[in-house]
C-alpha cells in the first residue's frame, strides 16, 4: 500500500504538467510588428489580388459580386456576364463600387504586362439597388489576351483592384 501513496503524488505531478504544457503551448507571444511599419501598422500599399483559379463569371455557382483589395478605399465589382465563361473573345460589363473622393480612372494590366482602357465607361450611375459603400460606375471590357487580369480604379490618392482569369477563346 506504501508504494501505491507514493505513486499517486508522482502521477499527480505527471498530470498537472501535462496540462500545464498543454494550456501555455498554445500561447506563443505576439510576433513583432514587420520591420519598416511603425508598431505594426498596415504597408502602404495594398496587397495584389488573388487571381481567380478559373473564368468562369457566369452560369450555376458562379460568383457575379466580387471585392477588390484596396488602398485607401473599398472597390467592389458587380458582373454582367454574356457567357459563363470570360474569354479573349467575349465583353463583359462590370459594375464597380468605390470609396473615396474624385474622378474614377480604371485600367486593366494583363499577363504579359499589357495594359487596356474599357472598351466603354467608365460611367456614373445616378441609382441603383446595389448595397455596397462608395460611388458607382459602370465599364465594358474586351481582354486581348489570356491569363490574368489585374484591373486598377484610382479615384484621388486611392486605389484599388481586382483580378480576373481570362481563358482563350474555344
Amino acid at each position: 500500500m506504501a508504494s501505491v501513496a507514493r505513486a499517486r503524488p508522482a502521477l499527480s505531478v505527471w498530470w498537472l504538467g501535462l496540462a500545464s504544457a498543454l494550456l501555455l503551448g498554445g500561447c506563443d507571444p505576439a510576433p513583432p510588428p514587420p520591420s519598416g511599419s511603425p508598431s505594426g501598422a498596415p504597408p502602404a500599399a495594398a496587397p495584389s489580388p488573388t487571381c481567380p483559379a478559373t473564368a468562369q463569371v457566369g452560369g450555376p455557382g458562379a460568383t457575379l459580386e466580387r471585392q477588390g483589395t484596396g488602398d485607401g478605399a473599398t472597390l467592389w465589382a458587380l458582373l454582367f456576364p454574356r457567357d459563363p465563361l470570360l474569354t479573349t473573345a467575349t465583353e463583359i460589363k462590370v459594375v464597380w463600387r468605390m470609396t473615396g473622393s474624385g474622378d474614377f480612372a480604371v485600367s486593366a494590366t494583363g499577363p504579359d504586362g499589357t495594359v487596356v482602357e474599357p472598351t466603354w465607361g467608365p460611367e456614373a450611375h445616378g441609382g441603383s439597388n446595389w448595397e455596397r459603400p462608395g460611388e458607382e460606375w459602370g465599364t465594358g471590357w474586351r481582354f486581348p489576351t489570356a491569363g490574368c487580369w489585374t484591373v486598377t480604379a484610382v479615384r484621388g490618392t486611392a486605389k484599388g483592384s481586382l483580378a480576373f482569369r481570362v481563358a482563350e477563346q474555344a
